[in-house]
């Protein structure tokens, strides 16, 4: 499979028929081999325009998705960055091509340790590899200029939206309705913004499904 290509296919028709411009976002996804960051039998299929399970509940994000809340997120090349749920470590990737350093939170010692090696293969040193609780965030290191959540949530936890800092921005995918929505909550002077964007249809990140309703 040629997957120059298919990364170039990737990004003309996915990326920017979806209203993404934003130069860096463009290149690191016209460079970054996506194939690497997930399993050999799945890289026939890494650039079509699908979340991909990389673990059990677990999901490279679609790409135009993703493109979509980093732009929506204005990265800077001065920012610090928490990944919340990196995964395989993809986005993370993609986000050390724009940001100054990246804090990438997994849970999964698996997935921890497989986007350790993917990122040091492809000599990327900017990436911090962090295991804990997606929930908590990752307090130690904030505040952070841009919060990336790595899948859907049913809300933003308060400790998370605490981690940013002034001026500071968080993507996700939120399912406070029927559907999935892109979303951007933003910092100023300790008062949280919030601006709905795009429908998404991104799954759940383990551990911000919402609450089971009440049964009577």
């Amino acid at each position: 499979m040629d997957y120059a290509e298919a990364r170039f296919n990737m990004v003309e028709n996915q990326v920017r028929t979806n209203r993404v411009t934003g130069p860096l976002i463009i290149e690191a996804m016209s460079d970054l081999p996506r194939e690497a960051f997930v399993q050999k039998s799945q890289q026939g299929i890494a650039y079509i325009d699908q979340d991909i399970e990389v673990a059990p509940g677990r999901f490279i994000m679609e790409p135009m998705i993703l493109a979509r809340l980093l732009q929506a997120a204005e990265v800077l090349e001065s920012d610090v960055v928490l990944d919340i749920g990196c995964g395989t470590g993809y986005a993370s990737a993609v986000l050390s091509r724009i940001a100054n350093t990246v804090v990438a939170l997994e849970c999964d010692p698996t997935l921890a340790a497989q986007a350790t090696e993917t990122l040091n293969s492809l000599e990327i040193d900017t990436v911090a590899i962090v295991e804990g609780p997606l929930q908590e965030g990752s307090p130690k290191q904030a505040p952070y200029d841009v919060v990336f959540v790595g899948g859907a949530v049913s809300d933003v936890p308060k400790s998370i939206a605490g981690q940013l800092a002034e001026g500071g921005r968080l993507v996700a995918v939120t399912h406070t309705k029927s559907v999935g929505t892109g979303t951007l909550i933003t910092n100023h002077r300790g008062v949280l913004s919030r601006r709905e964007l795009f429908d998404a249809a991104t799954p759940f990140l383990p551990g911000f499904e919402p609450a089971p309703a009440f049964v009577f």
